[in-house]
Protein backbone atom coordinates (compact mmCIF):
# COMPACT_ATOMS: atom_id res chain seq x y z
CA UNK A 1 0.00 0.00 0.00
CA UNK A 2 1.27 3.30 -0.90
CA UNK A 3 0.89 5.85 2.33
CA UNK A 4 0.59 9.54 1.83
CA UNK A 5 2.83 11.88 4.24
CA UNK A 6 2.69 11.40 7.79
CA UNK A 7 1.12 14.86 7.71
CA UNK A 8 -1.61 14.11 5.94
CA UNK A 9 -2.78 11.53 8.42
CA UNK A 10 -2.09 14.02 11.26
CA UNK A 11 -4.00 16.70 10.35
CA UNK A 12 -7.09 13.49 9.60
CA UNK A 13 -6.80 12.81 13.66
CA UNK A 14 -6.42 16.20 14.86
CA UNK A 15 -9.55 16.91 13.04
CA UNK A 16 -11.85 14.16 14.65
CA UNK A 17 -10.76 11.07 11.91
CA UNK A 18 -9.28 9.04 14.67
CA UNK A 19 -9.64 6.07 12.18
CA UNK A 20 -6.77 7.58 10.24
CA UNK A 21 -4.17 6.95 13.10
CA UNK A 22 -4.42 3.36 11.54
CA UNK A 23 -2.75 4.20 8.48
CA UNK A 24 0.33 5.63 10.33
CA UNK A 25 0.05 2.72 12.61
CA UNK A 26 0.80 0.18 9.55
CA UNK A 27 3.20 2.30 8.31
CA UNK A 28 5.43 2.58 10.78
CA UNK A 29 4.87 -0.71 13.23
CA UNK A 30 7.67 -2.92 11.68
CA UNK A 31 10.44 -0.49 12.70
CA UNK A 32 8.81 0.43 16.01
CA UNK A 33 8.77 -3.25 16.49
CA UNK A 34 12.37 -4.25 15.50
CA UNK A 35 13.12 -0.89 17.83
CA UNK A 36 12.13 -2.56 21.07
CA UNK A 37 12.86 -6.17 19.96
CA UNK A 38 16.39 -5.02 19.24
CA UNK A 39 16.44 -2.84 22.36
CA UNK A 40 14.32 -5.71 25.46
CA UNK A 41 15.55 -9.15 23.32
CA UNK A 42 12.16 -10.29 24.08
CA UNK A 43 9.35 -10.68 21.86
CA UNK A 44 6.35 -10.12 23.99
CA UNK A 45 8.15 -7.20 25.54
CA UNK A 46 8.35 -5.68 22.65
CA UNK A 47 5.04 -6.27 21.46
CA UNK A 48 3.29 -4.49 24.28
CA UNK A 49 6.35 -1.79 24.27
CA UNK A 50 4.92 -1.32 20.81
CA UNK A 51 1.65 -1.03 21.55
CA UNK A 52 2.31 1.48 24.08
CA UNK A 53 3.77 3.68 22.00
CA UNK A 54 0.97 4.19 19.43
CA UNK A 55 -0.93 4.82 22.41
CA UNK A 56 1.08 7.35 23.59
CA UNK A 57 2.04 8.81 20.38
CA UNK A 58 -1.67 8.98 19.89
CA UNK A 59 -2.71 10.26 22.69
CA UNK A 60 0.23 12.73 22.38
CA UNK A 61 -0.51 13.74 19.03
CA UNK A 62 -1.87 17.37 19.89
CA UNK A 63 1.36 18.47 21.29
CA UNK A 64 3.16 17.39 18.62
CA UNK A 65 5.25 20.01 17.41
CA UNK A 66 6.19 18.84 13.32
CA UNK A 67 9.87 20.19 14.34
CA UNK A 68 10.81 16.86 13.51
CA UNK A 69 9.45 14.07 11.64
CA UNK A 70 6.45 11.82 12.98
CA UNK A 71 8.66 9.00 12.49
CA UNK A 72 11.25 10.51 14.84
CA UNK A 73 9.26 11.60 17.20
CA UNK A 74 7.59 8.27 17.36
CA UNK A 75 10.73 6.31 17.42
CA UNK A 76 12.03 8.36 20.17
CA UNK A 77 8.86 7.68 22.40
CA UNK A 78 9.28 3.86 21.35
CA UNK A 79 13.04 3.75 22.19
CA UNK A 80 12.37 5.74 25.94
CA UNK A 81 9.88 3.39 26.70
CA UNK A 82 12.13 0.37 26.07
CA UNK A 83 15.49 1.65 27.54
CA UNK A 84 12.71 2.91 30.50
CA UNK A 85 11.78 -1.22 30.38
CA UNK A 86 15.09 -2.17 30.67
CA UNK A 87 16.16 0.11 33.54
CA UNK A 88 19.59 -1.92 34.10
CA UNK A 89 20.98 -1.04 30.73
CA UNK A 90 23.22 1.66 30.16
CA UNK A 91 23.54 3.69 26.68
CA UNK A 92 27.67 3.09 25.97
CA UNK A 93 28.94 5.84 25.01
CA UNK A 94 32.18 6.16 22.64
CA UNK A 95 34.99 9.02 23.11
CA UNK A 96 35.30 11.45 20.76
CA UNK A 97 38.88 10.93 18.97
CA UNK A 98 40.26 14.31 17.34
CA UNK A 99 40.14 13.42 13.40
CA UNK A 100 37.98 13.00 10.94
CA UNK A 101 36.12 9.87 9.75
CA UNK A 102 36.19 8.49 6.66
CA UNK A 103 33.79 5.65 5.27
CA UNK A 104 35.77 3.05 2.59
CA UNK A 105 35.13 3.93 -0.95
CA UNK A 106 33.16 1.59 -2.91
CA UNK A 107 36.88 0.84 -4.59
CA UNK A 108 37.97 -0.43 -1.63
CA UNK A 109 35.35 -2.68 -0.93
CA UNK A 110 35.12 -4.12 -4.15
CA UNK A 111 37.71 -6.68 -4.82
CA UNK A 112 36.50 -8.90 -1.90
CA UNK A 113 32.37 -8.40 -2.36
CA UNK A 114 32.67 -9.12 -5.93
CA UNK A 115 34.23 -12.94 -5.25
CA UNK A 116 30.57 -13.57 -3.68
CA UNK A 117 27.25 -13.21 -5.46
CA UNK A 118 24.48 -11.45 -4.24
CA UNK A 119 22.64 -13.90 -2.57
CA UNK A 120 25.78 -15.13 -0.26
CA UNK A 121 26.84 -11.34 0.19
CA UNK A 122 23.12 -10.89 1.80
CA UNK A 123 23.48 -14.53 4.15
CA UNK A 124 27.35 -13.35 5.04
CA UNK A 125 25.44 -9.72 5.85
CA UNK A 126 23.23 -12.13 8.20
CA UNK A 127 25.58 -13.37 9.76
CA UNK A 128 27.67 -10.24 10.57
CA UNK A 129 24.84 -8.79 11.86
CA UNK A 130 24.61 -11.07 14.17
CA UNK A 131 27.83 -10.53 15.88
CA UNK A 132 26.99 -7.00 16.19
CA UNK A 133 25.67 -5.42 20.14
CA UNK A 134 21.87 -5.12 20.23
CA UNK A 135 22.71 -0.82 20.42
CA UNK A 136 25.05 -0.92 17.35
CA UNK A 137 22.30 -3.58 15.69
CA UNK A 138 19.57 -0.76 16.32
CA UNK A 139 21.80 2.03 14.84
CA UNK A 140 22.16 0.19 11.17
CA UNK A 141 18.91 -0.73 11.35
CA UNK A 142 17.76 3.15 12.04
CA UNK A 143 20.59 4.67 9.35
CA UNK A 144 19.22 1.90 6.67
CA UNK A 145 16.57 0.48 7.42
CA UNK A 146 14.24 3.37 8.64
CA UNK A 147 16.06 5.77 6.38
CA UNK A 148 17.14 8.00 8.92
CA UNK A 149 19.42 10.83 8.99
CA UNK A 150 22.13 11.14 11.71
CA UNK A 151 20.46 14.17 13.29
CA UNK A 152 16.78 11.91 13.43
CA UNK A 153 19.36 8.91 15.08
CA UNK A 154 20.90 11.05 17.25
CA UNK A 155 17.37 12.83 18.68
CA UNK A 156 15.81 9.26 18.69
CA UNK A 157 18.84 7.65 21.09
CA UNK A 158 20.11 10.91 22.75
CA UNK A 159 23.39 10.22 21.36
CA UNK A 160 25.54 13.36 19.79
CA UNK A 161 25.61 13.24 16.50
CA UNK A 162 29.15 13.02 16.18
CA UNK A 163 28.81 9.85 18.26
CA UNK A 164 26.35 8.48 15.90
CA UNK A 165 28.61 8.75 13.19
CA UNK A 166 31.36 7.53 14.30
CA UNK A 167 29.56 4.60 15.79
CA UNK A 168 28.33 4.15 12.11
CA UNK A 169 31.67 4.19 10.88
CA UNK A 170 33.13 1.47 13.09
CA UNK A 171 29.60 -0.77 12.90
CA UNK A 172 30.48 -0.69 9.31
CA UNK A 173 34.24 -1.61 9.19
CA UNK A 174 33.56 -4.58 11.63
CA UNK A 175 30.93 -5.84 9.21
CA UNK A 176 33.34 -5.34 6.23
CA UNK A 177 36.17 -7.03 8.64
CA UNK A 178 33.80 -9.82 9.98
CA UNK A 179 32.44 -10.68 6.07
CA UNK A 180 35.92 -10.66 5.06
CA UNK A 181 36.97 -13.04 7.54
CA UNK A 182 34.01 -15.29 6.17
CA UNK A 183 35.03 -15.04 2.66
CA UNK A 184 38.57 -15.87 3.47
CA UNK A 185 37.13 -19.00 5.76
CA UNK A 186 34.90 -19.85 2.55
CA UNK A 187 37.88 -20.29 0.38
CA UNK A 188 39.85 -22.20 2.95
Amino acid sequence: MKYQDDNFYIEKVLNGDSSSYAALVAKHKNLVFSIALKVLNNREDAEEIAQDAFVKAYHSLKSFEKKSKFSTWLYRIVYNAAVSRTRKRVLDTTPMDNYVIHNYSEEDLRPGVDEVDQNEQQVLLKKAMKNLSDEDNLLITFFYHGNNSIEEISSITGLSSSNVKVRLHRIRKKLYDDMTAMMAQRLN
